[in-house]
């Protein structure tokens, strides 16, 4: 089992999960955003942010079985969004790359060639910055989460809009159940902008929407700062949340929650 890390200390660092044993290292010259495993774990995908001269770039690379064998180089890079790339996962069968970041668009790329094959409607699309992307189990779709206080779902192969989820904050994390038809958004505003009564307001609660009638079903409180971080348990019956607050939070769901109708 191999996890892989990507950090602002420009490096992306593959591990052994069992024995927590660090297999190798990639250096960047500017911060690490993004990362994900191909299906089949042998490509990777990666973000790297604007620094200095460099302008942000997805990176694919190969991974090695034996990590004593791992290089370097990189099999691809891709450039052209303006500003930062927040988040570029793996399309189907591994053939394509979906990209999408501070320029609110999504892409499609040509994992092989790096050519561009598909633009989100500008209509249709985000408006402001897109924070994070997160695919179905079979990657047949996927949810954009974005600073214009929305999530969205999109078909991964013909980029079109399938539903629009909307809130009063910006949408800093997104998730999808794997278990039940329902997405979860997190986020807040900025840091600087939070007051001492935010918690207690419920600003800063994982929301839970129908993801077929787009509807809000309801929210899980606990944070006192913004959300940056969503994920569930593969068999649906959890989720984690990560936020600006320094705290990790496990939620387990009751019952209830496998129940509700709207």
């Amino acid at each position: 089992m191999r996890l892989i890390t990507g950090s602002a200390d420009q490096t992306v660092k593959l591990w052994n999960v069992q024995t927590g044993a660090q297999l190798y290292t990639f250096n960047f010259g500017s911060p690490a955003r993004s990362v994900d495993f191909s299906v089949g774990d042998k490509l990777a995908v990666i973000t790297t942010d604007p620094f200095m001269e460099l302008t942000s770039a997805i990176h694919v690379k190969r991974i090695a079985r034996d990590p004593t064998e791992q290089t370097e180089e990189s099999e691809l890079v891709i450039k052209g969004p303006q500003g930062r790339i927040n988040r570029a996962v793996w399309g189907p069968l591994n053939r394509t790359i979906v990209s999408a970041g501070e320029d609110a668009v999504i892409r499609i790329w040509d994992s092989e060639t790096g050519k561009l094959l598909r633009e989100a409607d500008k209509e249709s699309g985000h408006k402001k910055t897109i924070t994070s992307l997160t695919k179905s189990a079979d990657g047949s779709h996927f949810l954009t989460g974005s600073l214009d206080k929305s999530a969205k779902l999109w078909d991964t192969r013909s980029l079109t809009l399938i539903k629009t989820y909307v809130t009063e904050r910006p949408v800093n994390a997104v998730a999808m159940s794997p278990l039940l038809d329902h997405v979860v958004l997190g986020g807040g505003q900025d840091a600087s902008a939070v007051t001492t009564t935010d918690h207690r307001a419920g600003k800063f609660e994982a929301k839970f929407f129908d993801k077929i009638l787009q509807e809000e079903i309801g929210g899980v409180k606990g944070h006192f700062g913004p959300i940056n971080a969503l994920a569930f348990n593969p068999d649906g019956k959890s989720f984690s949340s990560g936020g600006e607050d320094g705290y990790v939070r496990l939620h387990h769901f009751d019952p209830d929650y496998f129940n509700i109708k709207i």
